[in-house]
Parts: C-alpha cells; sequence; structure tokens
C-alpha cells in the first residue's frame, strides 16, 4: 500500500525532481494543480495552502527570535528537556556534514539547527537558521511546516518545496506532542540532500519523536497499580486481583509482540490510533488486520485493562524500565543499576522500542562515565557495560589505590585493548592526596556492546 507522506522518488531522483519542478511552474502560473503524475495529494494541498497565505516565493522566512531573546525562549521551552534524546537520535545523522537536525516549536520558530559548518552556512542563505519562521505560512512547503500543518510526519523531496530556494534539499519531518494532553509542542526535523528521501529517513524522525514524547512523560510514573516486567526480553505483566483478605496479584507471560504493544501504551498515556501504533510496532506497511488480530488476542488475556478507540490502558501501568530511567533522572546511578534487569526488549525490532532501548542505554552509559563512586560504576560495568573500555577505564581511575575494584578494572581495560588492537594508555599524572575526579576524558573511540542503534 503506498505511503502518501514519504516521498517517492524512483530510481533516478533527478528526473522525478524535473518532473514535479514542471508541476510547479504551472500551479505558480496558474494557481491550479495541475494533473501531473507523481505529485502527491500532501504536497498539492500544502501548495494550496502557501499560496493562499501568499508567501513570496523569493522572500525569506523572519527571524521572530535572536540572542538573548531566543536563548531565555529556547532554555524554558519544553522541549530542551528532550534535545539531548534528539541529539542522541537524529544528531547522528547531520554528524557527516552535508546533513542538519531542526527543532521547531508548535508555531514553527526554528530553536536548534545543527549539523556540519558548511551545511549551516547553506542552510543559512536560505534563512534556515535558529529562531526563523519555518510554518508554512512564512515558508511554504517544508517538511517542518507540513509536518506542523497536518500533525502528522511527512518527508518533502526537492521540488516539492514551494519556495524555490529551498528545492536543492530535502527533509523528513515529525511532530512532538505533550503526552500529557497531546497538544503540539514542536518537530523534529533532518533535512539534506535526495539520500534523505528515503524510508529510513522518515521512521528516523518519527522514533525519534515518539523516544521525545516517551522521555517528557517519565516523571509521571509513580503510584501504578500493576507492574510490566520487560528487562530480560520477556513479557510478564503483574496484575493486582481484587480479593477480600490479602492481596493477590496474578502473572501473565506474554508474547515479545504484545509485550511491545504494552510497552508502547505505557509510554503513550493517552492512547494511540490503529496507525500510529503500527509505526511505532512495524517496520514496514504491515497490513492493519495483523495488528487488529494481535490487539484482539491481547485483550483476551489482559480484559479490560485495554480500550480502543483510540487504543489505551484503562490504568495506569508501570515498567522496570520507567524505574531505571526515574532513578536515573533523580542522579542515583546505584538505583537506576539495580532495577536495571538487561536491555528493554533485546529482541525486538519495533521502531519505538529500539529508539527507547537505546535512549535507556545511552544514559546509563553516561551516568557511568560522569560518576565518582566506583561501586555503582563497577555494577554497571558488569552488567551492561561488559565490554565497553571507557567505563572500566574510568572504574579504574576512580577506584582506591591498592583496591579489588581498581585491579578488576585495570585487568579488564588491558584485556578489552588488547581485544581491539590497542596501545595501552600513558599513565595519568600524579595527583595530590584528596583527589577525586568529577569527569572522565575519553581515551579511545570504541564503545561497549551496551549502545543500540535504531533497526
Amino acid at each position: 500500500m503506498r505511503n502518501g507522506w514519504l516521498a517517492e522518488v524512483g530510481v533516478d531522483p533527478q528526473a522525478r525532481a524535473r518532473e514535479i519542478a514542471r508541476a510547479h511552474s504551472a500551479f505558480v502560473a496558474t494557481r491550479r494543480l495541475p494533473a501531473a503524475p507523481g505529485l502527491r495529494e500532501v504536497v498539492a494541498q500544502s501548495w494550496l495552502r502557501s499560496s493562499d497565505a501568499q508567501v513570496g516565493p523569493d522572500a525569506d522566512p523572519p527571524v521572530a527570535l535572536a540572542d538573548a531573546e531566543l536563548a531565555a525562549y529556547r532554555a524554558a521551552h519544553p522541549l530542551a528537556r528532550v534535545i539531548g534524546v534528539l541529539r542522541q537520535l537524529v544528531g547522528a545523522a547531520a554528524g557527516d556534514g552535508d546533513h542538519l537536525m531542526a527543532v521547531a516549536d508548535a508555531d514553527g520558530r526554528l530553536l536548534w539547527v545543527e549539523g556540519g559548518r558548511a551545511a549551516r552556512a547553506r542552510a543559512a542563505r536560505m534563512s534556515f537558521v535558529e529562531g526563523a519562521l519555518w510554518d508554512e505560512a512564512h515558508a511554504g512547503t517544508n517538511a517542518p511546516g507540513t509536518a506542523l500543518a497536518l500533525d502528522h510526519e511527512v518527508q518533502i523531496f526537492a521540488s516539492e518545496h514551494f519556495r524555490p530556494q529551498v528545492q536543492a534539499w530535502t527533509c523528513a519531518a515529525a511532530p512532538i506532542h505533550d503526552p500529557a494532553t497531546g497538544r503540539i509542542l514542536g518537530v523534529v526535523d533532518v533535512t539534506g540532500g535526495d539520500t534523505v528521501a528515503s524510508p529510513y529517513s522518515l521512521a528516523l524522525v518519527r522514533a525519534a519523536a515518539q523516544a521525545a514524547e516517551s522521555h517528557l512523560w517519565l516523571p509521571r510514573a509513580q503510584g501504578t497499580a500493576a507492574l510490566l516486567a520487560l528487562g530480560r526480553g520477556e513479557g510478564l505483566l503483574r496484575l493486582p486481583v481484587p480479593v477480600q483478605g490479602p492481596s493477590q496479584v496474578r502473572e501473565l507471560r506474554l508474547s515479545r509482540r504484545h509485550a511491545e504493544i504494552l510497552t508502547m501504551l505505557i509510554l503513550h498515556q493517552n492512547g494511540l490510533t490503529g496507525e500510529q501504533l503500527a509505526d511505532l510496532l512495524y517496520q514496514d506497511q504491515t497490513c492493519s488486520t495483523t495488528l487488529r488480530v494481535e490487539l484482539s488476542r491481547l485483550r483476551g488475556i489482559v480484559g479490560e485493562l485495554l480500550a480502543s478507540r483510540p487504543y489505551r490502558l484503562t490504568r495506569e501501568v508501570g515498567a522496570d524500565f520507567l524505574d531505571v530511567a526515574a532513578a536515573l533522572r533523580r542522579g542515583d546511578l546505584a538505583a537506576a543499576v539495580t532495577a536495571y534487569t538487561g536491555p528493554l526488549l533485546p529482541s525486538s525490532e519495533a521502531p519505538g522500542v529500539c529508539a527507547q532501548r537505546q535512549w535507556l542505554d545511552t544514559q546509563l552509559r553516561a551516568a557511568a562515565l560522569s560518576c565518582s563512586d566506583p561501586a555503582p560504576v563497577r555494577a554497571w560495568a558488569e552488567r551492561g557495560g561488559f565490554g565497553d573500555l571507557q567505563v572500566w577505564e574510568r572504574l579504574a581511575l576512580i577506584a582506591p589505590r591498592q583496591s579489588p575494584d581498581r585491579a578488576v578494572a585495570a585487568a579488564r581495560a588491558r584485556q578489552l585493548r588488547s581485544e581491539y588492537g590497542l596501545l595501552a594508555p600513558e599513565p595519568p599524572p600524579a595527583q595530590p592526596p584528596g583527589y577525586a575526579p568529577s569527569a572522565v576524558q575519553p581515551l579511545c573511540n570504541v564503545t561497549g556492546t551496551s549502545l543500540r542503534t535504531i533497526s
């Protein structure tokens, strides 16, 4: 089934761009939509909105915020809490120098534009800069503005952009919602060349937006009435049973797919449509009947816990991975490591699960690398970071002299360096008595198996 939100460029992207450019020129000249093959309805309707807004083909989007005003607004915005999540998941795509990551607010103001210097300089020539307004009314058809207008992830390819200055670029964007109210907080975007015109880029921004929404919701996961245990790759749902006398708990074993569904619904307490849930669970266009069958089977197991229209949980359900995240937010690495029973559904390839799994392990690793207490660092090294050279080197650095922790860490670091074919590091300079480092500088670029990538 054709996905109207995804650009279809075929085997010759340049030929497709020329074809759409001819349709765009005809529309600008006549203000009538041409009957052009390959012109998507989502693009055609955006052209109409852009024309109605009298977007000038040569007018750059205005810069609404700058300097101190931009910095203050950005710091106070809810998306400031999840910019780290977005950098981890989307920023990597901008790391090759040819792509940009942008995050805008609900009005289309670009709050962050990050990427290589050359790409940012090229983008600045069309006013794609922090503080500029990139909603459709000011910038015409573009992925961030159109995603905000339609409240849906979308990809805009080359000459599908309304303004000629933007037609050298391709972009994909997805809206980010407040998990408590459902309102749009903003949008995350990846912008670059023709390589962005792929299903991967649309899936990337969609998964990043969903991960951000999950992170925004995490502080509310308290006082739960039921618990989903997922850490070891199993789905074990513990439900309280209403009985007279001592409380009882019913334990239900779940398939991986059912555990994935519950995980997504736990992270989206306001519910999900069937299409939204399918996007979180499947990497390709899967028949909606398949998902309905799985949901029907799950309802047969959990009963009234699962409601529909939209699909949602009827009471609050916690999860072991939420306990880990809550401990990290408190700065309690020891509690986080204790609650961590393994990667989140490690065999799952569901995009929503992959994004959450990667972010959780990234946070744990970062906490271990900045911790000055040897005990939780060793606990993490032995549990989730056993193959992570930097974690063991961190432990060797902070553990007391002559302690078993330092000896074990040094031995494991030597073993990993040998396996990776790395030279031994230069010994650190002597430090005065009582010195306790608060951070460690990476000694190499080798990371352990605790980091995951989006499938």
